[in-house]
């Protein structure tokens, strides 16, 4: 398996593009399913997920062309030939997930893998489910799989009352209630960004959706839609990733097509922590105030809260900080295992349950780590980049799930780091 060697080598200076959203894009891909005509993405991210999500539309029958070097997705779902998304492609990644609502929705029926993803928790797919079921879906679990039917007729409206708020169920019953019959209402939905831009597609394809961005989202039916064009939005994580690189090695660094409204609690947390950011006419420009970072505590929370997905590079960060920081993750457990690798860098670490202590030291030290999961990956690189000396990261597959080019845009604003291909 590749790995990747980071050794600190002091201050960054640059500018770093900023890619499309992956969690968006996975998101928007499937919106196809829901039309017979052409809908084509562009800005999109180049990444291992992506991959994967075209493999599974393909597996249905959905034609996707990768073009301009894999940043324009042009998909047809004119000919469905398959509905059943098999355990081998979905086991991959939990945002597999996401066709199922598409497909019940537009041709009432579906067989559905229960899907797989980054162990950081169990995050079940009931909250999925239940919504559809309120749209009238006839669901059973049956051999590790949803066997979805919609009732004679089609989906129809219904009230949708997430308990907990989910980013994916919010996903999936807005796209299922597109072409359900009334009108839906969901509350306690997700506001995350995504969530706007998957309602901005389903608009120019001719959905009537109201409240997207806000806890209430209200759909009205339509009998079919048409194909569009569409923009994946601004990675918002991929963003707050690099805007942690200058905050760790000193320098400034300009994000490029970097905004601010989607990365709003963070950038509060990196100015309380001395930290600061400003908008520049091509994105965000970073750079720390002083030698060293203060102590700031960290509590994940959906979104406009902090981010769960930038905890860990987060922590990265506030282990070189003057004082202690107390992060609590809120949204997943298991997802502090980037921890004993970051103690095996010199970091000072006290886990319990859903609360991690951190002591700032002066000094990380380079070491060999291993990445366990997607976003603690790029928290290893992070630190390598503050820490004395040579810092090998191993199992970096994780990496290539949610960042694009990650040694190159690094190697650009002057860091020392290198992947190593192992046969």
């Amino acid at each position: 398996m590749d790995s990747i060697v980071v050794t600190g080598n002091g201050e960054l200076a640059g500018q770093i593009p900023i890619a499309g959203a992956k969690n968006a894009c996975l998101t928007l891909m499937p919106a196809t399913l829901l039309s017979d005509e052409p809908l084509t993405l562009t800005n999109a991210p180049r990444l291992s997920d992506i991959r994967t999500m075209t493999d599974l539309l393909e597996s249905l029958g959905a034609e996707v062309s990768r073009l301009q070097d894999g940043q324009v997705l042009a998909m047809s779902s004119h000919d469905l030939n398959n509905h059943r998304a098999d355990y081998d492609i979905v086991r991959k990644m939990r945002a597999s997930i996401l066709v199922l609502g598409p497909m019940l929705a537009r041709d009432g029926h579906a067989v559905v893998s229960l899907p797989g993803g980054c162990a950081i928790g169990a995050r079940p797919v009931d909250l999925h489910l239940r919504a559809l079921e309120a749209l009238g879906a006839d669901l059973e679990l049956k051999d590790g799989y949803v066997h979805a039917k919609a009732p004679t007729g089609g989906l129809h409206g219904g009230r949708i009352d997430f308990p907990l708020v989910s980013v994916g169920a919010t996903e999936n019953a807005l796209m299922a209630a597109t072409l359900a019959r009334g009108t839906t209402i969901i509350t306690n939905a997700a506001r995350e960004p995504e969530i706007v831009d998957l309602a901005l597609c389903l608009t120019k394809m001719g959905a009537r959706i109201e409240g997207a961005g806000t806890d209430t989202i209200t759909i009205e039916g339509v009998d079919r839609l048409h194909g569009a064009t569409h923009p994946v939005v601004t990675d918002r994580i991929e963003l707050g990733t690099y805007m942690l690189a200058p905050a760790i090695c000193g320098g400034e660094v300009e994000l490029l097509g970097g905004r601010r409204d989607l990365v709003g609690a963070f950038c509060d947390k990196l100015d309380e922590a001395g930290v600061e950011v400003r908008e520049t006419d091509a994105g965000l420009a970073v750079r720390r105030r002083g030698d060293h970072v203060k102590a700031v505590d960290v509590t994940t929370e959906p979104f406009p809260g902090f981010p769960t997905d930038l905890q860990a590079q987060m922590m990265a960060l506030l282990c070189t900080a003057d004082g202690v920081s107390v992060l609590e993750e809120k949204i997943f457990e298991n997802r502090f295992m980037h921890a004993p690798e970051l103690l095996r860098m010199g970091a000072k670490i006290d886990v319990h349950g859903g609360t991690a202590t951190v002591t700032g030291v002066k000094q990380l030290k380079g070491a060999p780590v291993m990445a366990t999961d997607l976003r603690a990956s790029v928290s290893l690189i992070l630190a390598g980049l503050a820490a004395d000396g040579e810092t090998t990261v191993s199992r970096v597959y994780h990496l290539d799930r949610g960042y694009e080019h990650v040694v190159r845009k690094l190697e650009g604003v002057g860091a020392k780091i290198e992947r190593i291909r192992n046969k």
